[in-house]
């Protein structure tokens, strides 16, 4: 899908310890979208053009440090995220569904969590919803060396070739069995089978600006502050007091995760727990990494475009949680598109 070619202005949402900048356009129920960690707002580029072809108002946010918010801030992580959403949200004037990617999922689930009214509904993309079962030293070690790969002035560098591999994702299928790699553009090797994630025709474009941006030691300080601050365990430990719709969307591909199918079934099953008036549909996305918003955008798109459908609305607005309707129950999941 073509993203949009007119740069919409730029906003900044007031915070304690400096500003969120955020985008905002069209018109209709409010839908916030979330980047994750070391990734900026533009990664939506081309869903949001989805969103507002289906008459929906999209605002795009940067992360606290991150693409054009201010580097001031001292505190990171799924909470401080969360609260950011909320505000914004507050601002804009909702309810809004929160679509959120990795640890922008996890600050939406808080969020939802936090401040039922004002959230009408979760997309979650590659969430992360709890820490790694690791032993507390190792997972110490492992941040400790994280953050020091993330030092100048080798910092830029390390994290983008990790974002490449994010992307790429990991084949899982026997070696035996291996064919094909894919190429930019979504198009595998001599018409071969790709059984890694997808890349977008502006994918360099993008991973550049990633680059660049982490050129300024105080982006890459708050990168590296997240790393240090960041856990998912108040996310987890809060996932059954959601009561808001969901729909998960997860990389066959993903690396982040041992087994991606696994833990999409896991996400499903403990929001439905919880999720006391909405569904919870769980989709496994295959050739995609861990950024389904760009990676398959030809299934993603779909997918919330039917989910935003089913919410319940007042007039041009989400109809707030309480004014809902409970739907049909139960949870799904499924492998790509719909039947």
């Amino acid at each position: 899908m073509a993203h949009l070619t007119t740069l919409p202005q730029v906003h900044y949402l007031h915070r304690p310890e400096g500003r969120i900048a955020y985008t905002v356009r069209g018109d209709g129920p409010l839908v916030v979208c979330v980047p994750g960690m070391g990734d900026r707002r533009s990664t939506y580029r081309d869903l949001t053009p989805a969103l507002l072809a289906e008459g929906y108002r999209v605002a795009e946010v940067d992360l606290r440090g991150h693409g054009e918010s201010d580097t001031t801030f001292t505190t990171h992580g799924d909470a401080a995220t969360g609260e950011d959403l909320l505000a914004l949200v507050e601002a804009l004037g909702g309810p809004a569904v929160v679509v959120g990617n990795s640890m922008g999922a996890s600050a939406a689930l808080w969020a939802a969590a936090e401040q039922p009214s004002s959230v009408a509904g979760t997309v979650l993309l590659g969430p992360f919803v709890r820490d790694a079962d690791v032993p507390g030293w190792r997972a110490g070690l492992q941040r400790a060396l994280i953050r020091a790969g993330l030092l100048r002035p080798w910092g830029g560098a390390v994290w983008v070739a990790a974002y490449r591999s994010f992307a790429v994702g990991k084949d899982r299928r026997p070696r035996s069995t291996r064919e094909g790699r894919p190429e930019r553009g979504g198009r595998p090797v001599r018409g071969r089978e790709s059984v890694r994630g997808r890349l977008p025709l502006w994918f360099e474009d993008h991973v550049g600006a990633l680059r660049e941006s982490l050129r300024d030691p105080a982006r890459l300080r708050s990168l590296r502050d997240l790393v240090g601050q960041l856990t998912h365990r108040e996310v987890h430990e809060r996932m059954g007091a959601v009561r808001s719709p969901a729909l998960v969307l997860m990389g066959a591909q993903d690396p982040d995760f041992p087994d991606p199918a696994a833990e999409l079934a896991y996400i499903v099953h403990h929001l439905g727990a919880g999720a006391g008036t909405g569904q919870v549909r769980g989709v496994l996305v295959p050739e995609c990494g861990h950024y389904p918003q760009y990676q398959r955008t030809d299934v993603v798109g779909p997918e919330i475009v039917a989910f935003l459908a089913t919410l319940p609305r007042a007039g041009a607005a989400w109809a707030p949680l309480a004014q809902s309707a409970p739907p049909a129950p139960g949870n799904e999941v499924t492998g790509g598109t719909r039947a």
